[in-house]
C-alpha cells in the first residue's frame, strides 16, 4: 500500500497506564518509521498529555472526556456519589425525575455541544493526514457500552473517509460485542476501512458473526515485533533461587454490576494468588510481584502484599514499581517464570522467553495461550484455587526446557509474519 503522504495518525486507546497498549502503539510507530523515515506521525489517544510524555509524539484527544490513570472516582471508598447510587439501586424510582431533568436540562446539552466541537476539530485535524491506522489492541469491544470504544472508532473512521484519508485496522482484537448498537458501530467502521487484519482467528470469526463480510487477514499481536535488547532479555544476576513473577489484577467478576459480588470475585483472586505465592516460597522459589497496567494494577498488588503478610507475617514479597516499558522489561528479565492475568503479560513473557502460566479473565487470554500450545497452563479465573495453581506451576517448571524451545520457535515465526506484513503495507521509502 503506497501513499504520497508523510502524515500518519495512529489511533489507540492509550493513556490509562496499560503498558500492553503502549507497547502496541510504540511498536507500530517504530516499524513505520523504520520503513518511512520521513513520515510525520501523530497519535490519537484518550490521554494526550501522557501520550506526548511517554511516546514523544504530537497527540490529540480521541474523546471529549480524557482518561486518567487508574479507576475513576474515589477508588472504591464510600462517598456521597456511591451512597446516592446505592440509594437509587434500592429505590429506582426515587430520583428518576430529578435525574432525568438534570440530564435533559444540563448534562445532555453540555455533552452534545462538546462532542460537536470535537467532531469539527477532528475533521480539520484529519485533513492534514493521508493515513489513519487503528493500531492493534482489543479495540473492537463493547465492554464499556456502545458509546465508548465502538462509537469512537466509528466516528473517526467516518470522519477520515469524508476527508479522503485511508484507514487501516491493524491486527485488532474483538469482543465482547453484545449490544446491537456496538455491533453496528464496529461493523460499519470495518466496512469503511481500506485494510483490516485481526490478531487472532476468534476475533475474525466474531466480526463475521456480526455481519462484517469483508476480507481480513490474521496476524499476531503487533507488540510481537517489538525489539527486545539482550540486556532486557537476560537477568543481570543469578538469583539464589528461581524467581516467579506474579501479576495480580483488579478482577470484578465476569458480568459484575453488583458491588458485593464484584468485591467477592476480587478478593477471591487476591486470596488465591497470595496462598499460591506462600506455597512457592515454601518450595524454595522467590516471588516478586509486578503489573503490566501501571494505572489499575498497583492497588491489587498492594492488596496482595497485605494478604500475604496477614497469612505469613514474616514473608515480604518483593515489588518494584515501574513507570515505563523499558523498566517493565528490565524487571521481567530477572524472572525465571511468569504468572499473569493479562493478555500482554503473556506477550511480554513470550518476548523474553519466560515460561508463563496464565489466568484467563477474558477469552483473548485463553486464545493466545492455545496458539502458543500452552493451553494446559491456562487456568480459568472462575475455577481458580491455590492448589490448582501450584500443581500447574510445578508441571510448567518440569517442562521448562521444552517450553522455552517451543516459545522461541513460535516467536521467530510471529516476527517473520509481522515483518512481511509491515513490509507489504509500508514499503520502504528513500530517506
Amino acid at each position: 500500500m503506497q501513499t504520497n503522504s508523510d502524515g500518519i495518525a495512529l489511533l489507540h486507546h492509550v493513556g490509562g497506564g496499560n503498558l500492553g497498549d503502549d507497547a502496541t502503539l510504540d511498536t507500530v510507530r517504530q516499524q513505520i518509521q523504520r520503513r518511512w523515515p520521513n513520515a510525520h506521525i501523530a497519535a490519537l489517544s484518550v490521554n494526550p498529555s501522557d501520550t506526548i510524555k511517554r511516546h514523544k509524539l504530537p497527540s490529540y484527544p480521541l474523546r471529549t472526556t480524557p482518561w486518567s490513570f487508574g479507576p475513576s472516582g474515589d477508588g472504591g471508598g464510600r462517598s456521597w456519589r456511591k451512597s446516592l447510587l446505592s440509594l437509587t439501586r434500592k429505590h429506582p424510582t426515587l430520583l428518576l425525575l430529578p435525574r432525568l431533568a438534570y440530564k435533559l436540562a444540563y448534562r445532555f446539552p453540555k455533552e452534545l455541544g462538546a462532542e460537536i466541537r470535537l467532531l469539527f476539530a477532528s475533521k480539520r485535524l484529519l485533513s492534514s493526514f493521508k493515513l489513519l491506522v487503528v493500531c492493534g489492541g482489543g479495540q473492537l469491544t463493547g465492554k464499556d457500552g456502545p458509546w465508548s470504544f465502538p462509537y469512537t472508532l466509528f466516528k473517526w473512521v467516518v470522519l477520515a473517509k469524508t476527508a479522503g484519508v485511508k484507514c487501516l485496522f491493524l491486527n485488532v482484537g474483538a469482543g465482547p460485542l453484545a449490544h446491537p448498537l456496538s455491533r453496528f458501530f464496529v461493523r460499519r467502521a470495518l466496512e469503511c476501512a481500506d485494510y483490516v487484519s485481526f490478531r487472532d482467528e476468534s476475533s475474525k470469526q466474531l466480526v463475521s458473526q456480526i455481519g462484517f463480510k469483508g476480507s481480513g487477514s490474521v496476524y499476531p499481536d503487533c507488540a510481537y515485533i517489538r525489539t527486545v535488547s539482550d540486556r532486557d532479555g537476560e537477568p543481570s544476576h543469578v538469583p539464589s533461587s528461581p524467581t516467579v513473577g506474579i501479576a495480580p489484577m483488579p478482577y470484578w467478576g465476569p458480568h459484575g454490576n453488583r458491588p458485593q459480588r464484584d468485591q467477592r470475585c476480587y478478593q477471591e483472586l487476591i486470596d488465591n494468588l497470595a496462598m499460591f505465592a506462600i506455597e512457592l516460597e515454601k518450595r524454595s522459589y522467590s516471588v516478586q510481584l509486578f503489573g503490566t497496567d501501571i494505572g489499575f494494577d498497583p492497588p491489587a498488588i498492594a492488596e496482595m502484599q497485605r494478604t500475604i503478610e496477614r497469612y505469613e507475617n514474616a514473608l515480604r514479597p518483593r515489588y518494584k514499581p515501574v513507570e515505563s516499558l523499558e523498566q517493565l522489561f528490565a524487571t521481567m528479565a530477572t524472572f525465571d517464570y511468569v504468572v499473569t492475568c493479562r493478555f500482554h503479560g503473556v506477550v511480554f513473557a513470550h518476548l523474553l522467553n519466560k515460561p508463563v502460566l496464565a489466568i484467563a479473565h477474558h477469552p483473548k487470554v485463553a486464545t493466545l495461550m492455545h496458539e502458543l500450545d500452552l493451553s494446559n497452563y491456562c487456568l480459568e479465573m472462575e475455577t481458580l484455587t491455590p492448589a490448582l495453581l501450584a500443581n500447574k506451576f510445578m508441571s510448567l517448571a518440569a517442562e521448562t526446557d521444552r517450553i522455552k524451545r517451543n516459545m522461541a520457535t513460535r516467536l521467530a515465526k510471529y516476527q517473520s509474519l509481522l515483518t512481511a506484513q509491515f513490509d507489504e503495507l509500508f514499503a520502504f521509502q528513500a530517506c
